[in-house]
Order: C-alpha cells, then sequence, then structure tokens
C-alpha cells in the first residue's frame, strides 16, 4: 500500500458538528461515504482504499450522534434538513470540487435526500439498500409485507424501552442486529461487533441514534413534491435484505433520470461489510464506465 492510500483519522468541524472521520486518499474531488444505524465510520473499512485507488480523497464520517462525533441531545438536531446541511458543509469543510456522495441505510436516506433537494451539486450518488423515499412512501401503503418488515420503525418511536432492549447485556442486541442478519458471519469478527456494542453504551448514543428514527417519523409516509434526481444515480442493493424488500428497487422511472441498479444475490442489508468485493468490483465498474474516476475530469 502507498503512504497515500493509507488511512488516517481526522476531526473535521462542520455545521456546528465535530464529526470524526476516516481519511483515505488527497485531493480535492472528495467521495463521502455516509453509514447506518446502528453502525459507525467502519462500516466503509473494506470500501476506503479502492475508492482512493480511483482517485478519490474518501471521507467516511461518524454520523451526528455516532462514534466520536458530537452527540447533541435535542431531538430536534437529529431532523433530517440538519442531516443534509452536515453533508453540505462536510464537503465545504474538505474544500471538495468534485462530489461523489455514498450512502447505506441512514445514510442512504441523507444523500437522497441531499440529491432531492440539490443541497449539493454532486457529480455522482450511488445508495445501498436504501430506496427513493417516495418508493418507500408508495410501496408501504399497499404492501402489508414491507410493513411487518418496517415494525421496527415504531418500536423505536417508544420512550425508554428501545434503549432498554438494545443495550441490555453489554448491547447483545446490536451485535445480533449484524450477525442475524449477514448472509456471511465472518464479516463481523469479535472485534468489529465489539466496537459497535461499545458506540450504542456510550452516554447518550443510543438515543442519539433512535432520534434520527424519532425526528423523522413522518417522513417514511408523507410524500413531499420533488424534482426527479439528475444525478446519475447508482444502487447497489443486496438480496437477502430482511427489513427491506426488493420491490423497494423497482418504479424508479420518473423520480431518477440517470438510474442504475445492482443486485448482489449473496449479500445481506449489510452489503458493503457482507460481500465487499462484489460490493468494490459493481463500483469501480460503474465509476469507470461513467468517467467518474476522480483525477480525470
Amino acid at each position: 500500500m502507498s503512504d497515500d492510500l493509507q488511512i488516517t483519522r481526522r476531526s473535521v468541524e462542520a455545521n456546528g458538528i465535530t464529526f470524526a472521520c476516516d481519511e483515505c486518499g488527497s485531493g480535492d474531488d472528495v467521495a463521502l461515504l455516509l453509514h447506518g444505524f446502528p453502525e459507525c465510520r467502519i462500516s466503509w473499512r473494506h470500501q476506503l482504499v479502492p475508492l482512493a485507488g480511483l482517485g478519490w480523497r474518501v471521507v467516511a464520517p461518524d454520523l451526528r450522534g455516532y462514534g466520536d462525533s458530537t452527540r447533541p441531545r435535542d431531538r430536534e438536531a437529529y431532523r433530517l434538513r440538519h442531516l443534509v446541511d452536515d453533508v453540505a458543509a462536510l464537503y465545504g469543510a474538505l474544500g471538495a470540487r468534485r462530489k461523489l456522495l455514498i450512502g447505506h441505510d441512514w445514510g442512504a436516506l441523507i444523500a437522497w435526500s441531499v440529491a432531492i433537494e440539490r443541497a449539493v451539486p454532486l457529480d455522482a450518488l450511488i445508495v445501498l439498500n436504501v430506496p427513493h423515499p417516495e418508493v418507500f412512501r408508495r410501496v408501504i401503503r399497499h404492501s402489508w409485507s414491507q410493513r411487518l418488515r418496517s415494525w421496527y420503525i415504531l418500536f423505536f418511536q417508544l420512550p425508554f424501552l428501545p434503549e432498554s432492549t438494545l443495550t441490555r447485556d453489554g448491547a447483545g442486541a446490536i451485535a445480533r442486529m449484524f450477525t442475524g442478519m449477514a448472509q456471511n458471519r465472518d464479516a463481523f469478527p469479535p472485534d468489529i461487533l465489539a466496537r459497535y456494542r461499545e458506540n450504542a453504551l456510550r452516554p447518550g448514543a443510543m438515543t442519539a441514534m433512535l432520534n434520527y428514527y424519532r425526528a423523522n417519523a413522518l417522513a417514511f409516509v408523507k410524500s413531499a413534491p420533488s424534482e426527479p434526481v439528475h444525478v446519475p444515480t447508482l444502487m447497489i442493493w443486496g438480496e437477502h435484505d430482511t427489513a427491506l424488500g426488493l420491490e423497494l428497487t423497482e418504479g424508479y422511472a420518473g423520480l431518477v433520470d440517470d438510474f442504475t441498479l445492482r443486485r448482489l444475490p449473496q449479500a445481506s442489508h449489510w452489503v458493503q461489510q457482507d460481500a465487499p468485493d462484489a460490493v468494490n468490483a459493481v463500483l469501480a465498474e460503474w465509476l469507470t464506465a461513467r468517467g467518474l474516476v476522480a483525477g480525470r475530469g
């Protein structure tokens, strides 16, 4: 590994938050990687070096409330508009010229929102195992199967009980979220599970993580007019997702102008950790085909 492809730790001040970040590569062509629930920046541990090898300066932050980043106490601080503003502020603080945005789970919902609202002039959008918000709303209105899969969203609205359930026994439930859903349990060795569990057990951390759901409950069901996404968009979807059905990968006409879907049959919801080689191959192929190898545009 060359010196410029070492993963380093840094802090970035943006939008009133101190973001703890893992970074690889250099330059002003910035790929920002947004993790989901109940993860942190290490969920991208397999993608940083390959993306940096394509010329991008890759930055994976702990989102607000997670890991080593600032943890606001007020539920309002986790409204989607603040999360979108975080992305715009991070790109600004990093001095980004070209902007690649990649998100998984909640990070993907934030990424979709950035593109829909045109909060940042993106060069490309990549989402993993989370649909366009309007596709989710259409499906959940008519699909009892998806409603049953999404039961946890309602559970997370309750006070106190979700925190107690998820953190008891040293946050054992957090570890089981990964191992129980994964297709490749070896992708979640003890040290990685320990990191996720330790993060959940920090004072106020579990509430902060759940506040993403509590502060944005209406966003899951309430439609809002929006223009089509004009940014080239790649969706990578692990087919063995027990939380989100395959029907959520359909119906993107009129919502995204330039949409590419890649389904991975041997991966779960934790797709970039469960099947990193397959995900990295798809990323490299799509970015190269679209002329999105950084430093060449």
